[in-house]
């Protein structure tokens, strides 16, 4: 019984406790200067608003947001609804479009800042402007009554 208990600490001692203290690294870096090899074909404009938390202005609902990834992924969330994650794509020098339960639906960026996104969207034979802003960091949700 003696040994197993010493065979225990010696193991103890030499894998669990190294485990323990070691720090986490990363596997994988990126270097700034290689982001715009992924994307070779990114207009100034997209960079501008891709890679940002957008949280919707004046809504009825809050935490109304969108991401525009610059791999083609648009990620769209709220504070009460599912998250959706789409392709979206560059259609024009300032339209774009991504496809919702099949419909495709085609926007206008009309304006853009480190601050603010207004886009236009087009609904059918509707218009719908759509403002946004930059999301604050750290952010939560506030609690939906159910």
């Amino acid at each position: 019984m003696a040994s197993k208990a010493a065979l225990f600490a010696l193991l103890a001692m030499w894998g669990v406790g190294t485990c323990l203290d070691a720090p986490a690294i990363a596997e994988e870096t990126v270097n700034p200067e290689d982001t715009t090899e992924a994307v070779p074909n990114q207009s100034p404009l997209t960079r501008s608003f891709a890679n940002r938390v957008w949280v919707q202005q004046a809504s009825d609902l809050p935490g109304v947001m969108k991401i525009f990834l610059s791999d083609g992924t648009l990620v769209q969330d709220s504070c009460w609804e599912t998250h959706r994650l789409s392709t979206w794509t560059m259609t024009g020098e300032t339209d774009l479009s991504w496809n919702e339960d099949g419909m495709d639906i085609a926007a206008k960026i009309v304006s853009v800042s480190s601050t603010d996104l207004h886009l236009q969207l087009q609904l059918g034979a509707e218009k719908v402007d759509e403002h946004y802003s930059a999301a604050a960091v750290p952010s939560v949700c506030p609690d939906m009554p159910k």
